[in-house]
């Protein structure tokens, strides 16, 4: 039960963080970051595959399902998003 409480306090404080660092990031920037939280969203997509293969339980089978289906998402929005931001320095 420890555990689970300290698991949750650090994906607490990891959420609260995020979101102050992101609130912050001026539109200059947007780009650059993006294309950085799209390679983490790679390497979370991998961890997750891990977590649904293992099969140890059907929770975790069925978490690590949710995960993959969510860093998947997450990745190919923002290489979208990426892309469509590129557009705009392009010469027409």
């Amino acid at each position: 039960m420890t555990e689970a409480l300290f698991l949750v306090f650090i994906f607490m404080l990891a959420a609260f963080l995020g979101f102050e660092l992101i609130s912050k990031v001026p539109p200059t920037l947007h780009t650059p970051l993006m294309s950085g939280s799209n390679a983490i969203s790679g390497v979370t997509l991998v961890g997750a595959l891990v977590v649904a293969g293992e099969q140890q339980t059907p929770l975790l089978t069925a978490v690590g399902v949710l995960a993959v289906v969510l860093a998947t998402l997450n990745a190919v929005g923002g290489f979208l998003v990426t892309d469509r931001m590129l557009k705009f320095f392009r010469r027409r």
